[in-house]
């Protein structure tokens, strides 16, 4: 069974370490953040690693594109340096050495697989494969996705973990027909554009609702009052200290 915290701290904790770095995932372990969550894409040669954007440039001293570098190349920047002085040096990890750190610090993961271009169901089995080698714990992991070729391939490789499906800003009318084809077990929603009455809607599916990324504390104390379960933050410290106690 799924336990889900009513707070994800959102790429580690985004709004104080540099995002999707082990800097950012033990910042977030510091203020007692139960769950994580990261983005998993793969290198030119096929490494899983935490990383978001297709492009270096945002978020380290490198250019070009992540499906374009080998591992070896990916492991010499440096993804911290942009943050603030205090973060040089710091390193895109792989999928191994973040979930290293999740289980030191007894965490729950939110692994978002977020492939480049074409390698939607490549980037799921490299990760899910790794994954099933090293993370037991079923109640707190869920794979999610905003590509459904990577939900599919998530529901044939590792059934029995919780999977969640991730909308845009518009939800799709057919949202039903694929949360039952896909058998996800939470719809993750863009919670700043949510409006109630969506909120409602999906609330019939009687699963967990999560929405993303939540930075303000009162847009988070409505979002729990309409009925959402869990909110991903940059910030999840100040979320988690202003929440209501109970929904």
């Amino acid at each position: 069974m799924l336990k889900l915290p009513k707070v994800i701290g959102h790429r580690g904790a985004k709004g104080y370490a540099p995002e999707n770095t082990l800097e950012s995932i033990r910042t977030a372990a510091d203020m007692g953040v139960e769950w994580v969550e990261l983005d998993v894409k793969l290198t030119r040669d096929g490494v899983p690693v935490i990383f978001h954007d297709e492009d270096l440039a945002r978020v380290t001293n490198g250019s070009g594109l992540m499906a374009e570098t080998d591992y070896d190349d990916i492991k010499e920047l440096d993804a911290g340096s942009w943050y603030g002085e205090s973060f040089l040096g710091a390193k895109i990890p792989t999928l191994e050495e973040a979930v290293d750190v999740l289980i030191e610090n007894d965490m729950g993961l939110n692994l978002e697989i977020k492939p480049c271009p074409g390698r939607e169901e490549e980037t799921a089995s490299v990760a899910l494969d790794v994954m099933s080698q090293i993370w037991d714990d079923h109640d707190r992991i869920l794979i999610s996705s905003f590509k459904l070729i990577s939900l599919e391939a998530a529901q044939n490789l590792a059934n029995d973990w919780a999977r969640g499906l991730l909308f845009e800003e518009d939800i799709p009318d057919d949202w039903p027909k694929l949360a039952q084809h896909l058998e996800v077990s939470t719809l993750n929603v863009n919670g700043n554009s949510l409006k109630k009455s969506e909120c409602e809607y999906l609330l019939e599916a009687e699963l967990p609702l999560l929405a993303y990324t939540i930075n303000d504390p009162m847009r988070a104390r409505e979002l729990q009052r309409w009925g959402i379960d869990s909110i991903f933050s940059d910030v999840p410290d100040l979320i988690m200290e202003n929440l209501l106690e109970s929904h």
